[in-house]
């Protein structure tokens, strides 16, 4: 009896493992910022951490690192000529990795990865990208308790509306998808206005699991809101931190910041369509005076912890079955 009961709960956890395979790993460039990768961040506006890795040696690396998938932005690519992003292209084909593209309309630090909606697709279809992921980059007014839906926000809104309404052909003509973010600006019932209003089975959300603490929500009711339209997620995890100083929100390698992060993968598989989930690591300067180096082998040290517990621990990726 008390084997069978044991060979029960190793067949449940053997089906999870299965399940949670299916969902494909991938890293959004920005987990290594300090790498000159994603976007700058950190030091004012259009303030640029230099390149000191290419996109090809990080594809080696998510190689080695047995990852799916990398979400990049135009920084990452460099230039936008066709060859360039054929090259681009085929140097992941033959890595055996999908794309994304990642684009900001009007980004706070680093205008480096900014696009208009046509050119952002127009770039995902030159790289051979399945979805385009967006960020609105909405100015909110300064009070953001209670500013959800705040006429100076939707005013916008109805802006990023026109703007993708009058691209869908174009989304159509290359069979992608978008994916619209919870970023740092926006609520999780502004973004499902969004994409309730566009109402195109190619047009989801994206959701950030952290984000929503920037404009004092609930991330698991974030959650539970944008998982059914979800396309694609930024998966963090990072530390809250009480201390004389006041409040934090600090970047954390994956499984030890404050999130559930199996019961998070388990909101994904049950209330979402997404096949794949991309991390990010948000590693931030200890002081303003830390040394860039020192900074970088934190934020690598930090990757490499994250990809270990994602793929060992919670058993994600397919390239590791």
């Amino acid at each position: 009896m008390l084997m069978a009961f044991l060979n029960f709960i190793m067949l449940g956890e053997q089906d999870m493992a299965d399940r949670n395979r299916a969902l494909k790993l991938g890293m959004h460039t920005y987990t290594l910022h300090f790498f000159g990768f994603g976007e700058s961040w950190g030091f004012g506006k259009d303030y640029f951490f230099p390149q000191v890795m290419t996109l090809y040696e990080l594809m080696d690396k998510a190689v080695e690192w047995e990852l799916d998938g990398l979400q990049i932005t135009k920084v990452d690519i460099g230039s936008t000529d066709p060859e360039n992003l054929a090259k681009v292209r085929k140097a992941a084909e033959d890595h055996g990795l999908y794309l994304e593209f990642n684009s900001s309309f009007d980004a706070g630090s680093d205008s480096r990865v900014n696009c208009t909606v046509p050119e952002a697709l127009e770039i995902g279809h030159a790289l051979g990208c399945e979805l385009v992921k967006f960020s609105l980059d909405i100015k909110r007014p300064r009070e953001l308790y209670g500013s959800c839906m705040h006429p100076a926000v939707m005013k916008q809104m109805a802006e990023k509306y026109e703007q993708f309404k009058e691209c869908i052909p174009l989304m159509e003509k290359y069979g992608l998808k978008i994916a619209i973010e919870n970023h740092t600006d926006t609520f999780a019932d502004e973004i499902l206005w969004l994409v309730d209003k566009l109402n195109h089975p190619s047009i989801g959300t994206c959701v950030d699991t952290m984000n929503p603490l920037q404009v004092l929500e609930n991330p698991e009711y974030a959650m539970e809101r944008m998982l059914p339209k979800a396309y694609c997620c930024h998966f963090s995890d990072d530390l809250i931190v009480v201390d004389p100083l006041g409040v934090h929100d600090i970047g954390a390698p994956h499984g030890q910041g404050s999130m559930d992060c199996p019961r998070m993968v388990q909101q994904i598989l049950e209330k979402s369509p997404m096949d794949r989930i991309t991390f990010e690591n948000e590693i931030a300067f200890r002081s303003m005076d830390e040394p860039i180096e020192e900074a970088r082998e934190r934020e690598m040290k930090a990757c490499e912890e994250s990809v270990r517990y994602l793929r060992d621990v919670l058993k994600l990726g397919v390239r590791n079955r």
